[in-house]
């Protein structure tokens, strides 16, 4: 049985709304979703003064938490 499928911009909206529900993060932070094979996870980015604030790894950490939940449930349109 397939999962549903998501695009990315619905998978990172996903993301981000459980991150400002879940964790005190810094703006700035760009996600993104890299594709390998039939999974996918996500990525983050900042520049070095958003990388430098108070809560930035706590965030990543989260992301991937969040990530891999999501990734069970589904799959990257395209």
């Amino acid at each position: 049985m397939s999962k549903p499928t998501r695009t990315e911009a619905e998978l990172v909206a996903m993301a981000r709304a459980e991150l400002k529900a879940h964790a005190d993060c810094p703006d700035g932070i760009v996600i993104s979703v890299l594709r390998s094979g039939d999974s996918w996870e996500f990525r983050a980015a900042a520049d070095e003064a958003t990388a430098a604030r108070p809560g930035y790894p706590e965030c990543v950490a989260m992301l991937v938490q969040i990530g891999d939940h999501l990734g069970k449930q589904y799959d990257v349109k395209g």
